[in-house]
């Protein structure tokens, strides 16, 4: 009989038949004592007896509480610590317990110690998580690694994803102006780890943050927050949204000619499962969207410049070095200190009042124009001589036909010295007058530098000659005229 009905009957027979308390422990085989205790409870009590000693279990666990601070900082999530290891330790320290024991005691720790979750209020308009996850892509074909921006607004689940070669400060500065262009507005708060591109360091009761993440805060008024130091699911949204992404919407990995085509796709695959998603209450995401748009930040609509700013000392080479790559200036700008704004895709650089902009290149690939040298090359005829085909490549046609057809006509030597003086041409009347003078010359197959207009398209002076000088021909002197008043050939 179990004990709910024992004492359902103890009871039942006392106040409901009238049997005394001897005759009901005749009938049902209980002690006086235990239908006297029935009759004043009408459900068992249990009275937690006093604990018995276990020195043995004491001594273990203090001694693996002491172990744990010992080896606090000695330990990282995959060589963790485990109840065999612990057992060990202990043996060791001649301290004698079972392992059974060791490992109760070890889960009865980490019970105590394991962090309790607040569950959080999301309310419209006022929390976005932001962050970045390595994800794989094929890009032209080649498959590769590729970082996937990803922001989200913790009340509607509206997201917006972007990926990048890398999770840098440009790759976190661009992905905030898209999704915030994307948006139309700016949500109150943005919650990040401690990551590069937005804290310097962590300091007692705050973060010194990176100038680009102040000036990002400041043009769009968001307040940024911060995640404990390696604390990610304090924006476990973001977290779980990530990992969601990435076994929904990427997988089999995606193909694209270009990350920004992938990325293109990845948004419309995203924005069409939000159409029809429900909250956990079974309301469209779309109505909490359109709830939560309207006390959302106004977009300041001023585009924000996504750059990082260096200021540079010029080497008397005329070249600087940004992230691994070496970019050359115009030649007149040489030991001087200038500004780089540093872009995703350009570098623009900044003298006094004149502005600069390059492609950004590789890194460890020179990023060298030597129409940056005109003025230097047009004095050093062998400096041309090294340089000469990537300087007719950077310049076009027709300087690729002239300099072919003046090293099948003169050699590279004297080629080289020929090219040089149209150099100091191109620097004293401009390349465009030049191009043309040479076009003409090409045209005429007179491939001597004396044979050229060096006025370039400047029109001599018309001089009228007189009727009885028309009929008689002179023609201009060679030097090779002159050899044999040398005695040269003779």
């Amino acid at each position: 009989m179990l004990e709910m009905d024992l004492v359902h009957v103890i009871r039942h027979k006392y106040y409901q038949e009238g049997l005394s308390g001897r005759q009901i422990s005749r009938d049902t085989g209980c002690s006086r004592n235990t239908v006297s205790k029935y009759l004043e409870q009408a459900e068992p009590v249990y009275k937690q007896e006093k604990r018995r000693a276990a020195p043995v279990r004491e001594k273990a666990k203090h001694e693996i509480l002491k172990i744990l601070d010992e080896w606090e900082n000695k330990t990282t999530e995959k060589q963790r610590v485990t109840g065999s290891r612990l057992h060990d330790e202990l043996k060791a320290r001649n301290v004698k317990v079972g392992i059974t024991t060791v490992r109760e005691i070890w889960a009865e720790v980490r019970r105590e110690r394991a962090e309790v979750f607040i569950p959080l209020v999301h309310r419209p308009g006022d929390e976005a998580q932001v962050d970045f996850f390595e994800v794989t892509v094929f890009e032209n074909g080649v498959r590769r690694k590729a970082w996937m921006f990803l922001l989200r607004l913790m009340y509607s689940k509206w997201d917006f994803t972007w990926l990048y070669d890398s999770c840098d400060q440009l790759a976190f500065l661009d992905g905030h102006v898209r999704a915030f262009d994307a948006l139309g507005a700016v949500p109150k708060r943005v919650i990040y780890d401690n990551l590069k591109p937005a804290v310097k360091k962590v300091v007692l009761g705050g973060r010194v943050l990176t100038d680009a993440m102040e000036r990002l805060s400041r043009h769009y008024v968001f307040e940024p927050c911060f995640a404990r130091v390696g604390r990610g699911n304090d924006k476990g949204g973001v977290e779980s949204r990530g990992k969601g992404i990435r076994y929904q919407n990427l997988t089999p990995i995606p193909e694209g000619r270009s990350l920004d085509e992938i990325s293109e796709a990845l948004i419309d695959k995203i924005r069409s499962k939000f159409e029809t998603a429900k909250s956990e209450d079974g309301e469209l995401l779309t109505d909490l969207f359109r709830k939560e748009k309207p006390l959302l930040i106004p977009h300041p609509g001023e585009q924000f410049l996504v750059a990082e700013t260096k200021l540079l000392n010029v080497s008397k080479s005329s070249t600087v070095k940004i992230k691994g790559v070496r970019y050359s200036l115009p030649s007149r700008w040489a030991r001087l200190r200038i500004t780089a704004y540093v872009g995703l895709t350009t570098v623009e650089f900044s003298c006094r009042d004149l502005r600069l902009v390059r492609p950004r290149g590789q890194r460890g690939t020179p990023c060298i124009f030597y129409t940056d040298y005109l003025q230097e090359l047009a004095r050093k005829p062998q400096a041309v001589r090294q340089v000469a085909p990537e300087l007719v490549q950077e310049l076009g046609e027709p300087y690729g036909e002239l300099w072919t057809l003046l090293v099948d006509s003169h050699g590279p030597k004297d080629g080289s010295r020929l090219l040089a003086k149209i150099l100091q041409a191109i620097v004293d009347k401009g390349e465009k007058r030049v191009s043309q003078a040479l076009r003409l010359a090409l045209r005429t197959k007179r491939l001597h530098l004396s044979d050229f207009d060096i006025r370039l398209g400047e029109r001599p002076e018309i001089v009228a000659i007189p009727e009885p000088l028309r009929s008689y021909h002179i023609e201009s002197g060679r030097a090779a005229d002159f050899d044999s008043l040398l005695g040269v050939g003779a």
